[in-house]
């Protein structure tokens, strides 16, 4: 990469890092996200066939203390946790460990039971068991007992019919098929991205953090108290779409859930009642929206047990930083997750064959969770209304979003891997779009270098 490594000022922040002279655009809306306000801290990394390209971070870690964001702070990156639980599972299915196809009861005969006989495991990785929800509250100490708060969900029966639909299982995708990689390797989740991910290709990456990474992990901050899609989501799309976007307006981190309304990740705020986002009832937007402000929809006892919130900081307590939760506690640096989706793009950790299998559309349409478009191949996000991706990788791109703006992202046609990590999280329901004006930018390069 030719080096661009001046540092950047801009009122209360700066940005350092380097990016390839063909990214400057790329540059500039990092800068302009801090310059406006959009960001307290971030990170953005981008490789293009291998080379990296774009290595840039700015602002502050920990709004407490003022302690800086540096190079290698890592942080909680949510729901791109996904993405990283898949590719173990799908390691395993390399192997000859894992069947895709089978009954999940084949390995976890406990799971068998009331209408989940026929549950396969491609319906875990595609949100398609109809178990988004943990109904048990799930008490403080099981939050690292991962077998533990899977029994529950094997003594449950099915929402909906499995295989009928699709809904997201925020945190229960994780717990679900955790549990069948625990099943069929005697090993983690964790301990199998430690081993054969993350330790073997050197990316800082960690499912469970170990107390020198949490420690200097970024600390997550509310966003800017906003009404659902007002103005506090810097930079939303329309709900007619976007410029060169595939879809319309995400929810927030380019299509998760909304964020809650948080003092440092911890206790939810009161929500403000205000005037909905989308065209009234039966709109997508408008249920999406709506939903969140219901303490007892489904969008909410999806993402709220186990209830982080009980917690001292919220996501911020070392106790969820260490759990590993294989739906969201990936604790990485925007290197890290570039470099993993790098990794998999050069077919260094799956086969090729393997990955392109994966990303096969499994499911496409109306979330019975989120309401919106989602669309998943085996564990990864496909472009849709919860994966926001500019035109050019509309058909090319997955990854996985994580709740509040992150974003991992692989495009193997185009030989990108992306990844965006921050700690001002977005909490109104049509979200930040920090992480997809990022991408539009490294995109639109692309565009000009004829590729």
């Amino acid at each position: 990469m030719t080096a661009d490594d001046e540092v950047r000022e801009h009122p209360g922040t700066k940005t350092s890092g380097r990016c390839d002279p063909r990214f400057s655009r790329v540059r500039e809306v990092f800068d302009r996200h801090f310059a406006d306000g959009a960001e307290l801290g971030a990170a953005f990394a981008v490789h293009l066939d291998g080379e990296a390209v774009v290595d840039l971070w700015g602002g502050v870690a920990d709004r407490r203390t003022g302690r800086a964001w540096e190079h290698h702070t890592p942080a909680l990156a949510y729901s791109c946790t996904k993405a990283v639980t898949a590719t173990a599972a799908l390691l395993l299915a390399e192997r000859g460990l894992l069947d895709v196809t089978a009954p999940v009861a084949d390995v976890w005969p406990e799971f068998g039971q009331r209408g989940k006989e026929r549950i396969t495991v491609e319906h875990l990785f595609t949100h398609q068991a109809g178990l988004p929800t943990v109904e048990e509250p799930v008490p403080v100490e099981e939050f690292e007992d991962h077998a533990a708060i899977a029994d529950r969900l094997a003594r449950q029966e099915p929402i909906w019919e499995p295989g009928t639909a699709h809904g997201y299982h925020a945190l229960t995708y994780g717990f679900l098929l955790g549990e069948v990689i625990r099943r069929v390797s005697g090993k983690s989740v964790g301990e199998i991205v430690a081993t054969e991910i993350a330790g073997p290709l050197g990316l800082e990456l960690w499912l469970g953090a170990p107390d020198d990474v949490v420690a200097r992990a970024a600390r997550l901050s509310a966003g800017d108290r906003a009404r659902p899609g007002g103005a506090g989501a810097s930079g939303t799309a329309g709900t007619s779409g976007t410029s060169g976007a595939s879809g319309a307006s995400g929810a927030s981190g380019v299509g998760e859930p909304p964020a809650p309304a948080e003092t440092d990740a911890g206790a939810p705020a009161s929500p403000v009642v205000a005037e909905l986002p989308g065209r009234g009832a039966g709109d997508p937007l408008y249920e999406m929206a709506r939903a969140s402000l219901d303490k007892d929809s489904l969008m909410n006892r999806a993402l709220g047990n186990p209830a982080v919130h009980k917690l001292s900081g919220g996501a911020n307590h070392p106790v969820v930083l260490r759990a590993g939760w294989p739906a969201m506690g990936i604790v990485t640096t925007a290197r890290g997750l570039a470099g993993f989706y790098r990794e998999l793009v050069a077919g260094r950790i799956l086969r090729p064959e393997t990955l392109r299998d994966a990303m096969r559309r499994r499911v496409n349409g109306p979330d019975r969770v989120l309401f919106v478009d989602s669309s998943f191949g085996l564990g990864y996000m496909r472009p849709a209304l919860t994966f926001l991706t500019p035109a050019r990788g509309a058909e090319t791109a997955f990854g996985h979003t994580g709740m509040g703006g992150f974003l991992g992202l692989g495009d193997v046609e185009n030989g990108l891997a992306m990844g965006y990590t921050m700690n001002k999280m977005a909490n109104a329901v049509s979200g930040s779009m920090r992480a997809y004006h990022l991408a539009e930018a490294v995109y639109d390069a692309l565009g000009r270098e004829g590729r």
